[in-house]
């Protein structure tokens, strides 16, 4: 009976631990210096820090309402619903719950040594250990398997390359197929025996954590003239059938006091790199990329495409340059300029060559000569 009671006792502590570290991280304390303070392991850290997504159980509870499975805030609830003497049914509606799913929830998370006591901390802790029960990882047990990721992650390739390159290379192993996500986890939870994090840095990113994105309503307009959204260009951009659709963006130096804009034509995959030594507002991008694009004959200057960045600001006076206007993408949406956002990771790693370098979605032919084409034709 001792043996369980300690056992439990230990739990309830490393929850406090847990609850110990989101505090001071809330506080302003970094990940290092939290996990130093409560004698933990910096892998404790980093781990809850990534099953949460970055913020604290408590708020993923409170804002991830499943149909499914019951938040921390629910549980807190049924505890003092239950104290208060209420049945199952009288719980579960007040919930807005199926009765079953009250009553499952007391079956599963209170055990016998908890005397009757319904614990809602306690009781979480216990679900989600119960949703993290150890599965047998493909790549702790497939040595084979493991060595050709991290292969592969050696040369930079993504993870999403990896994956459709695994199943190209055992096109009739389908327990050698991962998908990217797999990989992703792997590199940034750091499991023992499967792959290391330091791996990361191959990563285009090279980032040791996943970051968390802002949500776009947080931004605010930076126009003073509005700008016309990536609705309204013609459809015949979607198609790539034409060069001259270009897209646009900065890569920015370190403490973004430098920086280059970065064009590409979504149907050749054709870059162009403007400097701007005389810095990277909207004026001097404005000056910049009416001088680079002059050059460039009136059929391949179509359309221009770039997010919502303050360089922008100029875009009423870039229009007249491209025959169908200049477009911005949707606030927190580089998805909606993929061929430069991918282009831009390439630069970084590829500069010196890319216009020579065959790709894949050419048909393993140039940039350079392709664009040399359209240009003739």
């Amino acid at each position: 009976m001792m043996g369980v009671l300690m056992a439990r006792v230990g739990r309830k502590r490393r929850l406090e631990v847990e609850a110990e570290y989101w505090r001071l991280l809330q506080s302003g304390v970094g990940t290092v210096e939290a996990c130093r303070q409560l004698g933990i392991g910096r892998k404790t850290g980093y781990r809850w820090r990534s099953e949460n997504g970055g913020l604290p159980p408590e708020r993923v509870s409170e804002t991830v309402h499943s149909g499914r499975y019951l938040s921390l805030l629910e549980r807190k609830r049924i505890a003092t619903l239950r104290e208060h003497g209420l049945g199952i049914r009288e719980i579960a509606a007040r919930l807005d719950r199926s009765p079953s799913t009250v009553s499952r929830e007391f079956r599963r998370n209170m055990l016998e040594h908890d005397q009757g006591l319904y614990d809602a901390d306690l009781a979480h802790h216990r679900s989600r250990q119960r949703a993290e029960r150890p599965r047998r990882p493909k790549l702790r047990l497939d040595e084979e398997l493991r060595a050709e990721v991290q292969a592969r992650l050696d040369l930079e390739w993504s993870p999403e390359q990896i994956a459709a390159h695994l199943r190209a290379l055992w096109p009739d192993r389908p327990e050698r197929h991962l998908c990217h996500e797999t990989i992703y986890r792997a590199l940034y939870q750091g499991a023992k025996g499967v792959l290391s994090r330091t791996l990361t840095k191959k990563l285009r990113t090279g980032r040791p954590l996943r970051k968390q994105r802002r949500k776009a309503d947080q931004r605010a307009p930076r126009f003073a003239v509005p700008a016309t959204l990536i609705d309204e260009r013609p459809s015949v951009v979607e198609l790539r059938e034409r060069a001259g659709d270009w897209e646009g963006d900065l890569i920015t130096g370190r403490r973004n006091r430098t920086a280059i804009a970065t064009l590409v034509d979504r149907r050749t995959r054709f870059v162009r790199l403007v400097a701007l030594p005389d810095g990277h507002g909207a004026d001097q991008v404005h000056v910049r990329l009416t001088e680079a694009l002059k050059d460039v004959p009136d059929t391949a200057r179509m359309t221009l495409t770039w997010d919502q960045g303050a360089e922008m600001a100029c875009h009423d006076r870039l229009a007249p340059l491209f025959r169908d206007g200049v477009f911005v993408a949707h606030r927190g949406s580089p998805w909606q300029r993929g061929t430069n956002e991918n282009t831009n990771g390439l630069l970084r790693q590829y500069l010196p060559s890319l216009n020579n370098r065959p790709r894949k979605t050419l048909g393993w032919r140039t940039p350079a000569e392709l664009f040399a084409g359209a240009l003739t034709a």
